[in-house]
């Protein structure tokens, strides 16, 4: 693995290049951009895929997300949907500029709501070849309807109007800006499993990262998350192949669901029974499934 930084619209970008065993700079490689999870950081589960895809003969990039981790962008702490999805682009500017990379060969892959960016950016970016998620997230949806998605996209109103108030404070009295939390950091009876056990995948050893510091922009991050639709368009616009891969008792299970029934392209959903949204993050078994899977799907399609 190498330290690397790159361009995006006068934001600084922190990666981490993996290279396949034997790499020769003299040959041409596919590539792939990984996407982190909404607080994660290109230390934790993005950079475990992008080194085990690395290891399947792939040049593999992870990076932190613009005003996240060692990423450039101020204010930081902002979850920008948009901004998101112009990073991947930008990552795949990045990798084309690579002597050993063929820009014909790129392809991304995206873990929870970096899955949902994922998809977000191939579906605009045509130089995307094929994607691939793992327990994907659609983030504005899961904002809305809840994590379960058992919610009403009008359920959301009131956290607008609280971002909204949040603001005005913020504006008329030069506060410090409030912060929410990705993952709850006490667990009661009602927190759902997925997010118990992403609170323990960020806020334990398990993969505790100080980059990874739990919390995103209220007054700022809300408006955005909001009003994103990962999948809007996707029916006309995604024209690329997709790998779909969740597990049947994750909580986010309808955002991969969704995306299987409504894209027309070539698509693959493997739903992997017995496994919770997390297992995929760093579970052995489930890492070296969604591998398996990965890697002869971006054989086929990157050529």
């Amino acid at each position: 693995m190498t330290a690397v930084t790159f361009p995006n619209n006068g934001i600084t970008m922190a990666g981490e290049l993996y290279l396949p065993a034997g790499f020769d700079a003299a040959k041409s490689y596919p590539a792939l951009v990984v996407v982190h999870p909404g607080g994660g950081v290109k230390e934790q589960t993005a950079g475990l895929y992008a080194g085990k895809l690395a290891e399947e003969g792939f040049v593999a990039l992870a990076y932190d997300a613009s005003f996240q981790g060692e990423s450039g962008g101020e204010p930081h702490f902002l979850e920008d949907p948009a901004a998101r999805v112009a990073d991947i682009s930008a990552a795949v500017d990045y990798l084309q500029s690579l002597d050993y990379v063929d820009a014909e060969r790129i392809g991304s892959w995206g873990v929870c709501a970096g899955g949902g960016y994922a998809v977000a950016a191939t579906k605009v970016d045509a130089r995307i070849k094929a994607v691939g998620t793992v327990s994907a997230v659609n983030i504005g949806s899961a904002w809305r309807k809840g994590w379960d998605g058992a919610g009403k996209d009008s359920d959301a109103v009131p956290t607008r109007d609280g971002a909204s108030g949040q603001r005005t404070v913020e504006a008329t009295t030069g506060g410090d800006a409030a912060t929410l939390p990705y993952v709850p950091a006490e667990i009661t009876p009602e927190v759902p499993r997925d997010m118990a056990e992403a609170s323990d995948y960020y806020l334990t050893p398990r993969a505790q990262h100080p980059n990874a510091q739990n919390k995103y922009l209220f007054a700022q991050s809300i408006p955005r998350i909001l009003g994103f639709d990962a999948f809007a368009l996707v029916e006309d616009l995604l024209t690329q192949p997709v790998l779909i891969i969740a597990g049947s008792e994750a909580g986010s299970l309808w955002h991969s669901t969704e995306l299987h029934a409504r894209a027309r392209s070539e698509k693959k959903l493997i739903i992997v029974d017995g496994a919770a949204h997390m297992d995929f993050y760093d579970g052995p078994e489930y890492v070296a499934r969604a591998v398996a899977e990965a890697a002869p799907f971006f054989r086929t399609h990157l050529g």
